[in-house]
């Protein structure tokens, strides 16, 4: 059965961008580490979901990437997307034109694209998207790379979460750089 993995960047204080969709603390602390870690996942994955606003911030970068200068550019541009959204009316054609919208995240849809063959579907950002899939009970493991920066303000991770939520540590990776990455998944119960 495919994975959902919900990859995120995250500050020790829970957010997931700063003020204004600040995302200078992590491009400035990125690492080789990191990198790998990015590779291996893309490598793992056949389906990418993203909320609107961090489907409008890729759009603006990974489509006039190539491989040789932006590693990865040639899976994110390629593997399918499905795009959440209620404000968009479509996708941007031509940006990547393997973007399907999709108004509403409806449980038992995605239990069944879950059990299709294929490889592990990543959410990328997309903190609506992940909140709600975090409510449904729909995500099997979160990638969490916890910077070194308190922001004080922005975007929290888990808002508006009103049941607790208990997850198993995996594994942990400690990176040069300071971020660590967390792997959780939900407690057996």
């Amino acid at each position: 059965m495919r994975k959902l993995i919900a990859s995120i960047f995250v500050s020790l204080d829970g957010y997931m961008v700063g003020p204004n969709e600040d995302m200078g603390w992590v491009t400035d602390n990125f690492n080789a580490e990191m990198g790998k870690y990015a590779g291996d996942l893309q490598n793992s994955m056949d389906a990418i979901l993203l909320g609107r606003v961090t489907y409008e911030i890729m759009t603006k970068y990974w489509p006039s990437q190539v491989e040789a200068a932006a590693p990865g550019a040639d899976r994110m541009n390629n593997v399918p997307k499905m795009v959440f959204t209620k404000s968009l009316d479509k996708v941007e054609w031509g940006k990547w034109d393997n973007a399907r919208l999709v108004r509403d995240i409806l449980p038992e849809g995605i239990k069944n694209i879950k059990k299709l063959p294929g490889r592990n579907m990543v959410i990328y950002g997309s903190a609506s998207i992940v909140q709600a899939m975090t409510r449904f009970g729909l995500i099997d493991e979160y990638q969490l790379l916890v910077h070194p920066v308190v922001l004080g303000a922005g975007k929290l991770l888990f808002k508006d979460i009103t049941s607790p939520v208990s997850l198993d540590l995996i594994k942990m990776e400690k990176y040069k750089n300071g971020v660590v990455l967390l792997h959780y998944q939900p407690a057996k119960k």
